[in-house]
């Protein structure tokens, strides 16, 4: 069984996706259900995670009734701002909806290097601890500084870091990233998606040799029972296949023990998103 914790559907926008650059551009066009499900039969992949990829409460809409339509779509993150008054108010809409596992906001696209730590957002955090649903940490590895500050602020709260925090894998950096994460990882609320690799090397000479050392440090880091896979499809598209990107993952597997494998692939899924 594997379930893929992380990948985006969308009706492709120039002005709502202007994040997609010329670089990405074979990703410029509509992703539907319809355009993974086959996919995902010919990985035999039993379902998955939708991420949010632009930040409205109508993507929100959006992404429920594909979960609601699509069996395999097992659960939603989504969005709110948690720097409104209203965000109570979203958050408990939210909860009464079972697809709706958790939340993120595009960290990464935030040029304040605090943006985590700014009170108005650290007070909408605070509210989700009653709601049980997961925050996933959407950052670039400079800003992992900000990120240990605030998962020490959370203790009972569950985070998931996405894309291991995008290292730059395509330079070559690990030193630091690997730093911070180890030190993240020390709190054990805190579990890691090995997805997104791919896109943060280069994407046209990529290898998963370039890839392995950077995963070998997260399964050290947060041990089997706080990995997941994800796919971050159709993104990964940008710089590989479907095949490849889990090719990679099953790469990195392939050390683990049989529970270790099932831990990574579903388990720890299945637990940290309560499908």
């Amino acid at each position: 069984m594997i379930i893929d914790t992380h990948q985006h559907f969308w009706q492709y926008n120039p002005v709502k996706h202007d994040w997609i650059d010329e670089e990405m551009a074979v990703i410029r066009h509509d992703f539907m259900p319809q355009d993974l499900q086959p996919v995902y039969e010919e990985h035999d992949v039993t379902g998955c995670i939708a991420v949010q990829a632009d930040q409205t409460l109508d993507e929100n809409t959006f992404l429920l009734n594909l979960a609601d339509e699509y069996n395999f779509i097992k659960g939603v993150i989504g969005w709110v701002d948690f720097q409104s008054d209203s965000v109570q108010q979203d958050l408990d809409y939210y909860a009464e909806m079972p697809l709706m596992k958790g939340y993120r906001h595009v960290v990464q696209a935030e040029t304040d290097p605090s943006f985590l730590l700014r009170k108005s957002f650290l007070s909408g955090i605070s509210k989700l601890k009653d709601t049980g649903a997961v925050y996933e940490i959407l950052v670039f590895a400079h800003q992992l500084p900000a990120v240990l500050e605030f998962v020490k602020l959370f203790p009972e709260q569950q985070f998931v870091i996405d894309h291991i925090a995008k290292p730059n894998i395509k330079e070559g950096y690990i030193d630091s990233w690997a730093l911070l994460m180890r030190a993240i990882a020390s709190y054990e609320n805190v579990s890691c998606k090995v997805s997104g690799m791919i896109t943060e090397a280069d994407y046209k000479t990529w290898k998963t040799i370039d890839l392995m050392p950077y995963m070998n440090v997260v399964f050290e880091a947060f041990g089997p029972d706080r990995i997941i896979y994800g796919s971050d499809w159709p993104v990964c598209l940008a710089a590989g296949s479907y095949s490849q990107v889990l090719n990679v993952a099953k790469a990195f597997a392939g050390q683990l023990s049989k529970d270790e494998r099932e831990l990574f692939f579903y388990k720890n899924a299945q637990r940290i998103y309560t499908i």
